[in-house]
């Protein structure tokens, strides 16, 4: 999300590195799914495993340096994490799949898409980057230099990652117990490169590419990843659908009900079926 694009993609992907921690559940049609920086399969898509895993078989990676995967030295790069989100499909004996991606995930699941063509059959944003944003690489730094001052992070994640209405109507009692939980949670360990990476990633010159249906929700009230972002990947993708949700950027945790709404009426819009070569 920089005027710096990350290395475009290459004609054939590149063989994978080491092998991503995951959750497997479910059974059925093959369902994959990509946290957002800073997260982990757990932490972003836990509210809704077990209700995907009722339809789906569900394969949810963890990034370098979140959940079960470890750190890895060097920087990030797109081609490599869509790389193994496929190979992590693989190992759990898929072929033709859905993709999820949320916040990064977003960037790393278009680009999944145009490296592995035929093997992606339907294609779900949340909260989703495009890239080209000069304000998201000062949001990172400045993220990387709270990263030292614990409730000064809180006040950041309070004000600019959940949404104005969502932490407007908290109770004084309930707000204060959150921002001090916020302030005692570790940061994970791939917290800087994962951050590093959505500030590089620019998928715009591929969107066009993207042949599957594809589904972008948008939280309109993000001030991490902004609603003209994820306009931008529904305008640049062939035939999208954009769907708007009162929200920050934790949709997960302002608005659960609708959300899982919203994911389980796609799925069941798009029944298991070829993927688009």
């Amino acid at each position: 999300m920089t005027t710096r694009p990350t290395t475009a993609p290459t004609t054939a992907p590149t063989t994978p590195a080491a092998p991503l921690a995951r959750i497997v559940l479910g059974s059925g049609p093959g369902l994959v799914l990509a946290h957002g920086a800073g997260g982990s399969a757990r932490d972003n898509w836990g509210p809704l495993l077990d209700d995907l895993a009722t339809r789906r078989t569900v394969v949810a990676p963890d990034f370098p340096g979140s959940g079960d995967s470890p750190a890895e030295p060097g920087e990030l790069s797109l081609d490599d994490l869509a790389d193994r989100l496929v190979a992590a499909a693989d190992a759990a004996g898929l072929d033709g799949f859905d993709l999820a991606g949320y916040s990064l995930g977003a960037a790393v699941a278009v680009r999944a898409v145009t490296r592995h063509p035929g093997r992606i059959r339907s294609l779900l944003l949340l909260s989703g980057a495009a890239g080209g944003s000069q304000r998201f690489r000062l949001l990172a730094d400045q993220a990387f230099a709270l990263a030292e001052h614990p409730e000064l992070m809180a006040n950041q994640l309070l004000t600019v990652v959940f949404g104005r209405t969502w932490v407007d109507a908290l109770p004084a009692e309930q707000l204060a117990e959150l921002r001090t939980a916020l302030a005692a949670a570790p940061l994970p360990a791939g917290f800087h490169a994962q951050f590093d990476l959505a500030a590089r990633a620019d998928v715009r010159a591929e969107l066009a590419r993207v042949g599957v249906p594809t589904l972008v929700v948008s939280t309109t009230e993000d001030g991490l990843v902004p609603p003209e972002q994820h306009r931008a990947l529904a305008e640049g993708i062939p035939g999208a659908r954009l769907v708007e949700l009162t929200a920050g950027h934790l949709p997960m945790v302002e608005r659960l009900p609708e959300l899982r709404e919203l994911l389980l009426g796609f799925l069941a819009e798009h029944p298991a079926g070829p993927a688009a070569a």
